[in-house]
């Protein structure tokens, strides 16, 4: 009986250190992916020079690159589809290799830097031959890997950018048109307000909210 009651004991004891120790720790999280960010700079036709538009955007990217530390860039260039692909080609390398020098004239190490020459091989805006396209004559920078979110969620968010947008460029300027249409969206007539205020940024060669994403909501340019 005595023997009995010590092996009950014992068990009990061993059942009772294991009940007490604690549970292992959860493995920590992984670390947050860094989000991307992109900009985008416009150029005249025919043209590699950078604008004054063009420099503020620059200015704002290599700021953005220094808030990270340390990051990659890359800086694609873009064109039209008028001329003929070969011109294009080196059109666009032009273009994001004027890129590359004005962020390294903001603080950004040329090695840090990646210049990719797309030509005409990928529009914002499809088109067919030979045409002089505005949104497509381009030089995207992103900084940082992974993906570029360009998706608004509803009308109401997508209007809002384009006001702050245009409000960020344009504060000195007065102008009915776009003061009517931000008016329009936040009233809420979307439909009347967007396209207007969509093409006052394109004509005055400033970037949209979200690369390739115009009005209903869906992303521009080849799939």
């Amino acid at each position: 009986m005595l023997k009995k009651l010590s092996v009950v004991l014992a068990t009990a004891f061993v059942l009772g250190a294991c009940a007490s120790q604690p549970a292992p720790a959860p493995p920590p999280p992984p670390p947050p992916v860094a989000q991307s960010q992109a900009f985008m700079v416009f150029f005249d036709w025919d043209r590699s020079n950078l604008s004054q538009q063009a420099l503020s955007t620059v200015q704002q990217a290599a700021s953005a690159f220094k808030t990270r530390g340390s990051a990659q860039i890359t800086a694609t260039g873009h064109t039209d589809t008028s001329g003929s692909e070969a011109y294009n080609m080196a059109l666009s390398l032009r273009r994001a290799n004027a890129v590359k020098n004005a962020l390294v004239q903001n603080g950004v190490p040329a090695e840090a830097i990646s210049v990719i020459g797309r030509g005409e091989s990928n529009p914002l805006v499809p088109t067919g031959d030979g045409v002089r396209e505005p949104q497509n004559r381009r030089v995207e920078i992103v900084i940082g890997g992974g993906q570029v979110s360009s998706v608004f969620s509803d009308p109401r968010s997508y209007c809002k950018a384009l006001s702050d947008k245009w409000r960020e460029f344009r504060t000195s300027q007065v102008d009915t048109v776009v003061a009517a249409a931000i008016s329009r969206c936040e009233a809420g007539d979307y439909q009347a307000g967007i396209p207007t205020l969509e093409d006052a940024l394109i004509t005055s060669k400033m970037p949209l909210p979200a690369p390739g994403y115009r009005w209903p909501g869906r992303p521009i340019g080849p799939s």
